[in-house]
């Protein structure tokens, strides 16, 4: 890992708003960051070419055709109703107006659903494909911020192993998470009203929560924090993580725009967790191991 920044003084933390407001503050505070520092613009390039090639492919293979089925599903629908509402009463007539907007409405949150789980694909083949250069941008902010780094570990071939074995169950705890949560939540969709509401909402905090890792990832991972862990200081960062991850759920759900937003949001994540979280559970310990060191050397 490069310490090309390290001969630079520690930038100065900016205190952020404390509480729920906190994690929204974080994108912005990251573009102003990138902005006034380019020499972090050659880590933010080639993921950024990577994430149109990607997004290119799922829009092409996911967005249009589903766009069709989802045309074809709501005329059907509406078809039905039609048939139904014209052996009515005619006093009744005014519902054919109900089942227009039940349309609209019905086609709305389809679309909108279908972003969201095109936005949650790209983060994840983003990340994967881009983790190079957002592990070396993300570093190189915390140089920035803290002024040091955690000790590493010596690169060979069995370290470079253990990283892609780490990787590999990172991802199937994440893949477990989704699956244990989103079953039953894609389950209550089924439950006219109340259960489509919470079904919605639930999915719209586990996708979240699945960013909010995804995006804090780095800082965590080169301190080879275990999944259980991870998931404790997100939860015990709340409320500002849950901000945070809906924010950036929210910026990678966006069509063009989430080509742009994985490396901001990495970025983000970095800095949120050099404010919020290494100063709780990382900065004795880490403070402690630099004066060690530099005492032996």
């Amino acid at each position: 890992m490069s310490n090309q920044l390290n001969s630079n003084p520690p930038h100065p933390i900016i205190s952020a708003p404390i509480g729920l407001l906190a994690g929204f503050t974080y994108p912005v505070r990251a573009f102003t960051l990138l902005s006034q520092t380019p020499k972090l613009w050659g880590y933010v390039l080639v993921p950024v070419v990577l994430n149109f090639i990607i997004g290119i492919g799922l829009y092409l293979g996911l967005l249009f055709p589903s766009l069709s089925g989802i045309d074809i599903l709501v005329a059907d629908l509406s078809l039905r109703f039609n048939t139904l509402i014209a052996n009515l009463p005619a006093w009744l007539s005014f519902l054919a107006v109900l089942t227009l907007a039940f349309g609209w409405l019905l086609r709305i949150l389809l679309v909108a659903g279908l972003l969201l789980i095109i936005g949650f694909l790209l983060v994840q083949f983003g990340v994967i494909l881009g983790s190079p250069w957002y592990g070396e941008l993300s570093a190189q902010l915390e140089l920035l911020r803290n002024g040091q780094l955690p000790q590493e570990e010596p690169m060979n071939l069995s370290s470079i192993f253990q990283d892609i074995k780490r990787a590999i169950a990172f991802e199937f705890r994440k893949l477990q998470l989704l699956l244990s949560f989103g079953i039953p939540l894609l389950l209550l969709n089924f439950i006219p009203g109340v259960g489509s509401i919470v079904g919605t909402l639930g999915g719209i905090a586990l996708g979240a929560t699945l960013v909010c890792f995804d995006f804090l990832d780095a800082p965590l991972e080169r301190r080879r924090r275990p999944f259980k862990e991870k998931l404790e200081i997100i939860r015990g960062s709340l409320p500002a993580s849950g901000s945070f991850g809906l924010v950036c759920f929210g910026l990678v759900s966006i069509p063009l725009l989430n080509l742009l937003a994985i490396p901001l949001c990495v970025t983000a994540g970095t800095l949120f967790f050099c404010d919020r979280i290494w100063p709780t559970y990382f900065a004795s310990q880490e403070q402690t191991s630099d004066t060690a060191s530099q005492i032996r050397s």
